[in-house]
Order: C-alpha cells, then structure tokens, then sequence
C-alpha cells in the first residue's frame, strides 16, 4: 500500500506562486510514476502534470505547460509541483496520485492510490 499527503495549497493572488508537496509512504517511491490532477467546482477531475519513474520523463497539460513544473526527490519519498503565474481558472483541489507503471499518466482511470488532496484559491 503506498498513501499520500499533499500539502502547500492556498489562497494567493493572480499572477502568484505556489509549490505543491505531496509526500508519499513506503520504500518503493523510486519505481512509482506520479502524477498531479486537479478538479474545479462542478467539473471533471483533470490531468496536470506528470512524471515518469526511472527516467523521469514530465508531462504536461496544456493550460499549464510554461507555468507548472513537476518533479520528485526519491530520497525524500516527494513529487512537487512549482505553480507560476497562477490564474483564476488553476482554482481547485489539487490531487497527488501513483501508479506502479509508465503508461496512461494522463489517464486518472489508471492510478491506484490516491492522496486527499489541497485546495489552490486565486483571487484575481
């Protein structure tokens, strides 16, 4: 079993910075791909960003491509995701997840563990 924690989400003003934590349990995190969904009031659970296991390969939705950075520290069990330039609309519950494979990062249907998630507010 692998259990999450997000944590740094908050209120801050448009045109602001953030950087998500999600912090993960276990001795295994290395051969985890991880990834960032958020999900808006009334709206579908959508994929940010992620990053591949091993190689580290990152990805990206479009609306946030130039403005959000993922990536993980495996000697501190930690996926981070840097949010630059926020806007209104990046407004949501920001989720951490983890699946043991390298394909369908973008697809939340495929992860297996999940964290609660933090909230993001910007205030225009």
């Amino acid at each position: 079993q692998v259990q999450l924690a997000e944590s740094g989400g908050g209120l801050v003003q448009a045109g602001g910075s953030l950087r998500l934590s999600c912090a993960a349990s276990g001795r295994t995190f290395s051969t985890l791909s991880m990834a960032w969904f958020r999900q808006a009031p009334g709206k579908e659970r959508e994929f940010v960003a992620a990053i591949r296991r091993y190689a580290g390969n990152t990805y990206y939705a479009d609306s946030v491509k130039g403005r959000f950075t993922i990536s993980r520290d495996n000697a501190k069990n930690t996926v981070y995701l840097q949010i630059n330039s926020l806007k209104p609309e990046d407004t949501a519950v920001y989720y951490c997840a983890a699946r043991y494979s390298d394909y369908g990062l973008q697809d939340a249907r495929a992860y297996d563990y999940w964290g609660q998630g933090t909230q993001v507010t910007v205030s225009s």
